[in-house]
This record gives C-alpha cells, structure tokens and sequence, in this order.
C-alpha cells in the first residue's frame, strides 16, 4: 500500500470515530478543501470545519471504499449517513473525493457530491423542489459558512 493511500485510510477512520483533531492533522499547513457545501476552505477552515462537523455528529457513520494514491494524488469515494440536526432527517450523502499530496500529507482535497440531492434528503420537499436552484444552494452554503465562521469564534474564545 503506497503511504498515501494509508493516509487516505487514516483520515476516513478518524472522520469514522469523530476525531477531527485527528482529521485536521492529515492536511499541510496551506492545504485547500473544496466542496459543494461550503465552497472553497483555506488549512485553518477545514481543520475547524472537521472539527465542528465531528463535535456535532451523534450518529455518524461513514464507508470509505476505492480509495487509490499514489505519490502525487489520490481519490476515494465515502458514504456519509447521519441525521441532519436542523431537521432531524436523515441523509445519506454520497461523495467522491479527490486529493494532492506534499510532504505525506493533504495538500488539497476537493470533495463532489449532488448538492441538490443533499437537500431533498435533509430538508425533504422543499430541498427536493428547491434544491437545484442557485439562490438556495448560495444559501446552503451561506450557512454552511456562518456556522464554520461561528465555530472558529468559538475555537478562538471570541463570543
């Protein structure tokens, strides 16, 4: 197994037992991270963004499968299922991940998945109906952003 592909496994168990900290650690000190919910996430936003999202799942489970790495990049693809708090529905996300490595570790990370097909399950008819739109998935990401930038606050000690 070449190393990155065992850091590829090492950062899928840690999103698996909630370890952000963990997570985080995967990443290069100027890593990028990229997806559909929060847009585009600079080193310090993606280990707080793993952070927040692992402090706040309760009932997270995840299935890492295809992952392939070699000295350069990488790709994996992982099923998500947890109950989207703001609703309590239940989502089973569906993702495929892209990375670059440098230094064995995550130089950037770019994750895809339907946007549109996320909403119908968290937020039922009007995500089903709504979801495809670009105002509401500026939405999606606008508070996917607030609640990060909120989180980092908090991580600081500001109010």
């Amino acid at each position: 197994m070449h190393p990155n592909e065992a850091l590829i496994l090492r950062f899928y168990d840690a999103l698996q037992r909630k370890d952000g900290a963990a997570m985080a650690a995967c990443y290069a000190p100027d890593a990028t991270f990229c997806d559909p919910a929060f847009g585009r996430l600079s080193a310090d936003e993606v280990g707080a963004m793993w952070r927040m999202l692992t402090a706040r799942a309760t009932d997270l489970s995840v299935v890492a499968s295809a992952i392939a790495a070699d000295a350069n990049t990488g790709a994996a693809h992982w099923d998500a299922t947890y109950t989207f708090s703001k609703t309590g529905r239940k989502v089973r996300n569906r993702i495929d991940a892209r990375f670059t490595f440098r230094d064995g570790l995550i130089a950037s990370h770019e994750d895809s998945f339907s946007l549109w097909r996320w909403a119908a399950m968290a937020m039922g008819l009007v995500g089903a109906l709504l979801g495809w739109t670009p105002p509401m998935q500026a939405a999606i990401r606008r508070q996917s952003r607030q609640a990060l930038e909120a989180w980092i606050r908090r991580e600081k000690g500001a109010p």
